[in-house]
């Protein structure tokens, strides 16, 4: 039977790594992440560390995923934006890690206590040059804890950095779950670093050989990488539809702000992506029973480009901005756009 504990949402995603194997945490406080790194260090089976900023933390995940460990580390946007080189050469590398990154508003310092969803282009377009990420984004400390379960299965089978998105309102929710005791976990299958003959590089290559001056390699690899995290992400396309019939408007929406959607059912269609990226295909089937689509995001209006290009039509776009969710002001700033549009 599954234990079940009233728990924060950001103990809920370090009981997760816990539950999924992860015995390296990396990391730098920052707001409001740092209860990650504050509850791990007191569990004495994972080996957490206090880095002395994010670029280091994210290398020595490479390195400790390299030694065969199960590892992750947390931050907020200022530190997921400095992370994003040692994201890249994770991808490059294949090399399995997780990454949650607890939003908040930005750019910059920004406001650092309120919940925002500007990192939602970061995750998949953050680093340089082009790679695939698996992005997750749960709505409840439930799915936190599910999901970072998910995030560590999805790195091992990808061999790829996988993102677990939260926000400012769900890392410091409060609430009731339940605590998987057998949850079904993915084990490393490749060998660490320096068995088998392995040669690890962040320069293009083939066969474990440096390629750098072979165009036509570099086309095979991606085409191979982005393949594969397909394939993979394709296992997580997990999301959740709440129809309407009698609603001619579909409103997408994802992370702490649907919950404050979903009271609307009643009046619209809601699709909630947990999955992020890759992009779920099914939603173009499910749009086109819809006059309207309206992506609501504490953003200035980043994923309204992915479901438009899905839909291969316009999508509005509602962006709530500035960390202050009213759900009186969202019923009335939904009503205005679907009847003026």
């Amino acid at each position: 039977m599954a234990q079940k504990r009233l728990m924060q949402g950001n103990e809920a995603v370090a009981e997760g790594a816990i539950a999924a194997g992860m015995t390296f945490f990396a990391g730098y406080p920052i707001t409001p992440a740092s209860e990650v790194l504050q509850y791990l260090v007191r569990r004495p089976e994972v080996r957490a560390i206090q880095f002395e900023d994010e670029i280091s933390s994210v290398c020595a995940l490479v390195g400790a995923s390299l030694a065969g460990a199960k590892a992750m580390t947390a931050t907020s946007g200022p530190g997921f934006s400095l992370m994003q080189e040692g994201i890249g050469l994770g991808h490059m590398m294949e090399t399995p890690f997780v990454i949650v990154d607890v939003q908040r508003v930005g750019p910059s310092t920004g406001m650092p206590t309120l919940p925002a969803q500007g990192d939602v282009m970061q995750a998949a377009y953050g680093s340089h040059g082009d790679y695939f990420p698996i992005v997750f984004y749960p709505n409840s400390v439930q799915e936190l804890y599910e999901y970072t379960i998910h995030a560590f299965n999805a790195a091992e089978e990808s061999q790829s950095p996988v993102i677990l998105l939260s926000d400012g309102y769900l890392g410091h929710l409060y609430e009731t779950i339940e605590m998987k005791r057998n949850a079904r976990l993915r084990k490393r299958k490749r060998p660490p670093l320096g068995v088998g003959g392995r040669h690890f590089t962040g320069l293009t290559s083939v066969d474990n050989t440096p390629t750098p001056q072979n165009p036509e390699a570099h086309r095979r690899m991606i085409a191979r990488l982005q393949a594969k995290q397909r394939k993979v992400g394709a296992r997580y396309a997990h999301y959740e539809y709440i129809s309407n019939r009698k609603a001619d408007t579909l409103v997408v929406c994802f992370g702490s702000l649907s919950r404050a959607v979903m009271p609307l059912a009643d009046r619209y269609a809601i699709f909630r992506p947990i999955l992020l990226y890759p992009p779920i295909e099914e939603f173009s089937e499910i749009a086109k029973r819809y006059k309207k689509v309206v992506v609501v995001e504490m953003n200035a209006g980043q994923y309204v480009r992915v479901v438009q290009r899905l839909m291969r039509r316009t999508a509005l776009s509602l962006p709530m901005i500035g960390g202050d969710l009213d759900v009186l002001r969202l019923e009335e700033r939904l009503k205005w756009i679907t009847t003026a549009s």
